[in-house]
């Protein structure tokens, strides 16, 4: 059984801020109080997995990442990534890591491209076979031949999303942090991320991403991590959660014909109805899907029918809602 590569324990991290709101009196006032960003929160991570996280905002999420990185250090409990506690050795831990945090660029602002990649090669000491191999690679599926003469600031946001995924990737870590790499972009650029990244682990590269967007979630995770409060709620397989938090299951049956009155059993509702096609809410835990389909079939003729399993997204808006 292979070993976890990431180890946390435990870990809980404090903030302290002002209680005095007003600037001025706060110069005299030196009053504190504590803000918890994460509680006692254990879990690990072995090599390969690509793992999202998920939670509202404040939740802990980009503070779980920050620790992971070794630009936090925790209030308490202990953190290992590759052997290395990051926040006490994060120089060897950055050789190991990858990083990318949505909102910020690693790249040097008034540069081209080409020269920030550059520069980022000199500071990884990467070699030339293996820079020219990653860049052919990540062009295979970034495109970023297209803008690689740019400057950093003439980019749109989707182009410097692709440039600090190169970026971030461009000395072959051995685990790859993405804080909302999707965030702002259109359906195009979000593809070819997706599409990137799921290569990537593929390949062998252990991922952890944070999102608010669970399409990512649904198309590029198969475990799943929920923080809420600092906590964490749920650790598992992401179809797991799914499961777990709701028995609706969506039937919807394109008839041949007009489409019938039916008598329907409990736990089967209509949801919508438009010309043939009838959309059918099925509570699985009153009646089975299976036998609601073969009842149909037994006295009606169909085109078509198809099952939707309810979106992770609004699973995860139950749990905000009811908790788990």
């Amino acid at each position: 059984m292979d070993e976890p590569i990431i180890k946390v324990n435990h870990l809980s991290k404090e903030f302290k801020i002002p209680k005095e709101k007003d600037v001025f009196k706060a110069l005299f006032s030196r009053k504190y109080k504590k803000i918890s960003a994460l509680k006692n929160v254990s879990l690990t991570i072995k090599k390969g997995e690509f793992i999202g996280v998920v939670g509202p905002n404040g939740a802990g999420k980009s503070t779980f990442i920050k620790i992971l990185t070794g630009i936090l250090t925790p209030s308490s409990g202990s953190v290992e990534v590759l052997g290395l506690v990051p926040y006490e050795k994060r120089h060897d831990n950055s050789k190991n890591i990858g990083v990318v945090f949505g909102q910020r660029t690693q790249l040097w602002w008034d540069l081209p491209v080409r020269e920030s990649l550059g520069l980022l090669k000199n500071v990884f000491m990467v070699s030339d076979r293996a820079y020219n191999k990653n860049l052919k690679t990540f062009n295979e599926v970034l495109g970023l031949n297209k803008f690689m003469d740019k400057q950093v600031r003439k980019l749109s946001l989707g182009e410097r999303m692709r440039c600090d995924l190169a970026a971030s990737l461009l000395h072959s870590p051995k685990i790859a942090y993405f804080d909302e790499p999707t965030i702002g972009l259109d359906v195009e650029a979000k593809y070819r991320i997706r599409k990137f990244l799921k290569k990537l682990n593929q390949e062998g590269l252990t991922i952890v991403l944070t999102t608010h967007d669970m399409a990512d979630i649904e198309e590029l995770c198969p475990r799943m991590i929920i923080i809420d409060k600092g906590k964490l709620i749920y650790d598992g397989l992401t179809e797991g959660i799914r499961n777990r938090m709701t028995s609706d299951r969506i039937v919807v049956i394109d008839y041949k014909g007009i489409a019938p009155k039916l008598n329907l059993p409990k736990g089967v509702k209509i949801e919508s109805r438009e010309g043939d096609k009838i959309l059918y809410k099925v509570d699985t835990s009153k009646t089975s899907t299976s036998s609601f389909i073969k009842s149909v079939l037994n006295r009606y003729k169909v085109d078509d029918i198809r099952i939707e399993e309810p979106s992770i997204e609004e699973v995860i808006r139950k749990i905000y809602k009811e908790g788990i």
